[in-house]
């Protein structure tokens, strides 16, 4: 899954990267190094700008909620379930189907966080002597350092209760695509610590590689073979993993010493 990531590159980097000719200053973001679902994120997408007079899709970087709101809900609080649609079903949820065919995304990331309990606090959560146990988190980021570009889904909902000119009448979510988890050896294995992403959880943001986006992003991209070919899972061996300090477990926790590696994981041993 994708329950917490960090996203701190700067708009102008963004923008850059991902092509965007559209985005609006005062909407640019603070770096967050523990983004949590139903914060504000930026997203890349490719959308008509509205009031333009034009119909042709313009590459955007925009400002949205995590959690996606479908736009038949009676209220916003199913966001908060809907973090995140799995690659294998979303073509047939009825939360996500129509996103899918239309509203797609790239959500930009540094990377994202996993938690493992360590053995000896399973051994004593299964002994009953502690009822759940401490969770040793994991950093995963593409081991060139690159930018990670989660594949989203994006949907509008209308606040009924507000009159059309109130700043909060529609509301814009998005959700990330989760995948199977990679099974391969992780970049920069060295015979410690986790093998593989699938050892850490079973499931990962499903990632699309540079040479996707255009076609993940283009709202004319309809045909479901092809869309099922972009929900292919990424070369195995593009991410590493590395121990991170218990801190970024309290989201009130944010900067970017989250992000540094641990010398060995601080629960006992994992692997």
């Amino acid at each position: 899954m994708c329950g917490r990531y960090a996203a701190s590159r700067k708009p102008e980097d963004l923008t850059g990267l991902f092509g965007v000719t559209k985005w609006e200053p005062t909407e640019t973001l603070a770096p967050d190094y523990n983004v949590a679902p139903t914060k504000d994120v930026p997203v890349v997408l490719d959308r008509p700008v509205r009031d333009s007079g034009s119909p042709e899709p313009v590459r955007q970087l925009r400002v949205l909620r995590w959690g996606l709101v479908p736009s038949w809900a009676k209220t916003p609080d199913v966001g908060v379930k809907m973090i995140n649609a799995r690659a294998e079903t979303a073509a047939e949820k009825p939360s996500f189907r129509r996103a899918l065919a239309a509203r797609r995304c790239l959500i930009p990331a540094d990377g994202y966080y996993e938690w493992v309990t360590g053995e000896g606090e399973r051994q004593l959560e299964e002994q009953g002597r502690r009822k759940r146990g401490r969770k040793q988190p994991y950093f995963v980021t593409p081991a060139d350092g690159s930018v990670m570009a989660m594949a989203g889904l994006y949907e509008f909902w209308r606040d009924r209760t507000l009159p059309d000119d109130h700043p909060r009448a529609w509301w814009t979510t998005c959700t990330v695509i989760t995948t199977a988890a990679e099974t391969g050896e992780l970049a920069g294995y060295e015979g410690r610590g986790p093998r593989a992403l699938a050892d850490i959880h079973p499931r990962m943001p499903l990632v699309i590689t540079p040479d996707r986006w255009d076609a993940w992003l283009d709202p004319a991209t309809t045909d479901p073979d092809v869309l099922r070919g972009l929900l292919a899972p990424p070369p195995e061996g593009l991410m590493r993993a590395y121990p991170v300090g218990m801190a970024v477990s309290n989201v009130a926790n944010n900067g970017p010493e989250l992000l540094d590696e641990l010398p060995a994981p601080e629960e006992e041993t994992l692997f």
